[in-house]
Order: C-alpha cells, then structure tokens, then sequence
C-alpha cells in the first residue's frame, strides 16, 4: 500500500489548500520587496538627477549668490565661470590629455584584451583555465595595493610623469575586467558559422576577424564604452603619476583648481562649472550608448 493510501482522505485535501496557500505567501512576499526595492531605486535616481540639475545651475551662479541662497536660480545664463574654469583651471588642456589619453587606452585595451577572450573562449585546456583564473584574480586586486610598486617601475624607466606611461598603466590595469567580460561575451555566441569557416579552409585569425567580431559588435563596443567611463574619471593614478601642469587630465585638473581656491578665495561658481565639464561628457555618451551597453552586459550571461 502507498502513503497516499494510507492517509486518511480529509488531510490528504487539506495538502493542496497548504500549498497554494504557501506558494501565494511566497509571491506575495516578493512582490512587496520588489516594490520597495522598486521605489528605492526610482528614488536613487530621483536624487542622482536632482543632484545633476542643481550643479548645472550653480554652474551659471556667482559666489555671493550661491553662498546667500543655495538653492536659488541665475538671473542670467552668462557663461562667465566656465569661462573661468577652462582658462585659470587651464581645463583646456586638461581636457586634451583626458580626450587623449582615454581614446588610446581604450582602444588599446579592447585591441589586446578581444583577441585574448576570444583564444580563452574557444580553447579549453589547463593552460586557458589557468589564465582565465588569473584574469579573474585580478579583478580583486585594489589599485591602491599596486600604486606604489608602478610608480617605482615606472620612475625606472623615465615614464612617471608621462601621458605614455598613464596609458601603459591603464591598459594593464583595465585588462582584468576586459578579458573577463569579453570571454563571456564570446562564449554566448554560436559555434556553427566558425565551423563552417574551417571547414572552408579559413584560418583562425581569419574566422575571429571576419565572422566573431562582426557578430560581437554589441560586446566589443560594452567593453570600450566602459573603459572611456573608467579612464575619463580616474584619479588616483593620474594623480600619482603626474606631476607637470600640462600633463594633468580632467580630474586632476579639477583638484589642483580647487587647491587654487584655496589660496585665493573660493570660487564656487566656478567650481561647479568645472564639475560639469569633467562629468557632462561622459553623461552623453552614457545616454547617447546606455541601451546598447545595457544589452552588452547582459547578453553574455546566458553561459
């Protein structure tokens, strides 16, 4: 005899009720935390685009008035403290070397890390496990950790305060998380058209250059659009490595600018305008690329 024999028929009704009753307590249960959670998000993003308006309009406010009245409105659109900003905070310059230096390492770094995915994705041997391991090992690790053993290397062989050896330093530093997503990237697509092509007789470099690349397009444009964002707004290695005026990218440039104020009176309109400066460019090319990025990231997660 079964158990469901053996169990009287009253309790074995009452199992099904018990169930449906505890699965629709489990759902309703997530989908009031998936509300909150939908609230809170919505409203980080709320505060992070009030944010973004109230710089840009201090941006167009003097001083006196910002200090009187913070959240106050400019009477006039007069440029005058961007003006300022990209004459005193030399940003001119500044913004060269971050146009630069973002473009070169960038394009570099997805040159050398899309080829290195691609052999990762497609061989699987102790050798590539091993690498992917150790690609995936340096994600962890700190640019803080590593800081002064580069500035050490790099003071040995004259590049300290060089815009080549600042790319040298990002595009090993950015190699990591490239591989990394470019590897998963490769591994979502199909294998059939490469196969087709070496059964034609097509070589290896010529199956990655004419079939993988066009069909990881969506990928190879995610990994250099999170570089630009990555290197556009880096810091603490600029700001480590650099030491001369005209060397200095865009983040760097703003900090010495604040240091002036310092010394000869706070300039705040000026302040906000060069906060604009560094961070409207890359909120562009974030809106103008967000929903290719956005499948970038996800397409890769299926293997």
């Amino acid at each position: 005899m079964t158990m469901t024999e053996l169990t009287p028929p009253a309790v074995a009704a009452k199992r099904p009720r018990k169930q449906r009753r505890r699965r629709a307590a489990i759902t309703h249960d997530r989908s009031v935390f998936r509300g909150i959670g939908l609230v809170l998000l919505w409203l980080f993003v709320a505060l992070n685009i009030a944010w973004m308006v109230w710089m840009v309009i201090q941006a167009f406010r003097d001083t006196r008035s910002i200090l009187d009245n913070p959240w106050g409105m400019p009477t006039s659109l007069d440029p005058v403290n961007f003006i300022t900003a990209w004459t005193v905070g030399d940003f001119a310059t500044a913004t060269l070397n971050s146009v630069v230096t973002t473009a070169v390492s960038s394009l570099l770094t997805v040159a050398v890390a899309a080829p290195a995915a691609y052999y990762l994705s497609r061989v699987d041997n102790r050798l590539t496990r091993s690498l992917t391991m150790y690609f995936v090992l340096g994600l962890g690790i700190p640019a803080q950790v590593i800081l002064i053993p580069l500035f050490v290397m790099l003071n040995e062989v004259y590049l300290t305060d060089s815009l080549i050896g600042l790319n040298l330093v990002y595009i090993g530093v950015s190699m990591p998380f490239t591989v990394f997503l470019l590897t998963a990237f490769f591994r979502s697509l199909p294998l059939e058209m490469e196969e087709a092509a070496a059964l034609d007789g097509t070589t290896a470099f010529g199956t990655f250059w004419r079939i993988t690349l066009p069909l990881a397009k969506g990928g190879i444009l995610t990994a250099f659009v999170l570089q630009v964002i990555s290197h556009w707004n880096e810091t603490l290695l600029a700001l480590t490595l650099l030491q001369s005026t005209d060397k200095y990218t865009l983040p760097v440039a703003l900090i010495s600018f604040i240091q002036q104020q310092t010394y000869s009176g706070a300039d705040w309109g000026g302040l906000f305008a060069g906060l604009c400066i560094v961070v409207i460019p890359m909120l562009v090319i974030y809106l103008w690329l967000g929903r290719r990025l956005t499948e970038g990231l996800t397409l890769g997660m299926g293997k």
